[in-house]
């Protein structure tokens, strides 16, 4: 059903809200909870669940009567805006977006208006330096994962001001991508540490005891028995935790691996990488400091190419543009997702794409966003953490390609969820992983897909093997 209203000259058409019973749940219990960590998976419709409660909290209830959201920038400037706009309940809503130039963001501020949005990097910025009065009655964090660390700017500051707040809500759908440890500032920053303490080492001598060390030096905890239980105990009393597959009715995701193999030549420059960490390159000299550092240059060399010491790329192999070509052939113009992780993976794309006359788009503006869901595009190119949160990309297509893969958990989650999610019209969400065998793509693989929340993983591997060249 579609509402209409008149807007000065102008026709907007609204979408009348029929909320599933999951979202009227999860929109009372923010309503009846000032503190709430709200785990919705993408796809939930976790934006329009919160602005239903924020709606209802400011003209049924007038518990609240002015909002401040905090979110990725992307987020902050179109998901949240165009919710607002969507919804037929929602039209009494009036909203600010404070992002970009310091002065844009002041004369954002300055404006009335009932919800306030503004991007987490200026968090610092508007508590300590906007000069605006901090008079928020309640607060939204969208991505609650953003404040896992303790020790951030963006955490400092918004503890300055918590004590002033009576509601806070925290959204993620990955609260501990890197283990729970991630937790404590999560739930600190919402009950001011009432229930995981005040003090992070409080928390790890409670929960953790030390894993991986050197002498004096811990790089790791590891829980203690009966912790992780003790933990999500201590938090319930604020929690609400929901899954897509248990509430909607998710299109059929179909994983699978297309392997290229690099020749005898390729495959010993990758080799000698990783046993000497020096490798000698016609266009200078690569090397990899430590092991973190190096698993970064196996990845690149995987993907087929790699940053020299002064700045420059040499071309290692064509294998995985070649398999993108035969993957968008076979696609036959149906478009497709490309995400990819170095910058010269997308210089080499978008140089493959040209020859081949497609028709391609880096996803970064709101133009080219609207382009691809429009389907006027037959490929989308996306880094995983600029387009990981927020973005609804599901009306362009349901083919998601990694060119390259990241580490992360949470940033691969979010960039499947962009298509895999509600509102997605075709009955399968296809993911495929161009991986080079025989390298560290194979681990990176591995490590997803058991859920291997850290990079500690590969870092151990490649220290062990170091470590065995050296001898």
């Amino acid at each position: 059903e579609i509402a209409q209203c008149l807007v000065g000259s102008e026709m907007c058409i609204r979408d009348r809200y029929n909320p599933h019973d999951y979202q009227k749940f999860a929109t009372e219990y923010i309503e009846e909870h000032p503190i709430a960590a709200v785990l919705l998976e993408c796809g939930l419709g976790k934006t329009s669940i919160t602005l239903t409660a924020i709606n209802n909290l400011m003209f049924d209830s007038f518990d609240v009567h002015k909002v401040l959201v905090i979110a990725p920038i992307r987020v902050a400037k179109l998901s949240w805006p165009d919710e607002v706009e969507k919804w037929e309940h929602l039209s009494d809503l009036i909203y600010s977006v404070a992002v970009g130039t310091e002065a844009e963001r002041l004369k954002a501020l300055k404006t009335p208006a009932d919800i306030y949005l503004i991007n987490r990097e200026n968090v610092q910025w508007l508590v300590e330096k906007s000069g605006m009065p901090f008079d928020y009655d309640m607060v939204v964090v969208d991505e609650l994962s953003s404040f896992k660390n303790h020790q951030s700017k963006r955490f400092k500051a918004f503890m300055k001001v918590r004590p002033k707040l009576n509601r806070v809500v925290g959204l993620t759908g990955t609260p501990s991508s890197n283990g729970l440890m991630d937790l404590f500032a999560e739930y600190k920053l919402l009950d001011k540490g009432e229930r995981l303490g005040r003090f992070i080492g409080q928390y790890r001598q409670c929960y953790f005891k030390p894993d991986k060390c050197n002498g004096p030096i811990v790089y790791s905890y590891k829980l203690l028995p009966g912790a992780e239980q003790q933990i999500y105990e201590k938090i319930s009393d604020i929690t609400i935790s929901m899954k897509s597959a248990d509430h909607l009715k998710m299109p059929e995701l179909i994983n699978s691996n297309y392997m290229v193999h690099m020749d005898k030549k390729e495959k010993l420059k990758y080799v000698r990488m990783k046993q000497e960490l020096v490798l000698q390159l016609p266009g200078g000299e690569v090397t990899a400091a430590n092991a973190a550092s190096l698993s970064g240059k196996l990845s690149q060399m995987a993907n087929g190419a790699i940053y020299t010491d002064d700045g420059g790329t040499e071309i290692i192999h064509d294998r995985k543009l070649d398999a993108l070509e035969d993957l968008i052939e076979a696609a036959n113009g149906k478009p497709i997702l490309v995400a990819y992780w170095f910058q010269h993976d997308l210089t080499r794309i978008t140089e493959s794409l040209r020859q081949l006359g497609v028709i391609y788009q880096k996803l970064d503006s709101d133009e080219s966003i609207r382009k691809w869901n429009a389907g006027e595009l037959q490929v989308g190119l996306i880094h995983p953490a600029s387009a990981g949160h927020g973005l609804n990309l599901q009306s362009g297509g349901n083919t998601l390609i990694w060119f390259g893969l990241t580490w992360s958990l949470e940033l691969y989650q979010q960039t499947v969820a962009r298509l895999w999610r509600q509102g997605q019209t075709s009955g399968t969400v296809v993911v495929q992983h161009i991986l080079t065998a025989q390298t560290v793509d194979e681990q990176m693989m591995r490590a997803l897909s058991e859920k291997d929340l850290t990079q500690s993983a590969l870092i151990e591997a490649v220290k062990a093997e170091v470590m065995d060249h050296g001898d």
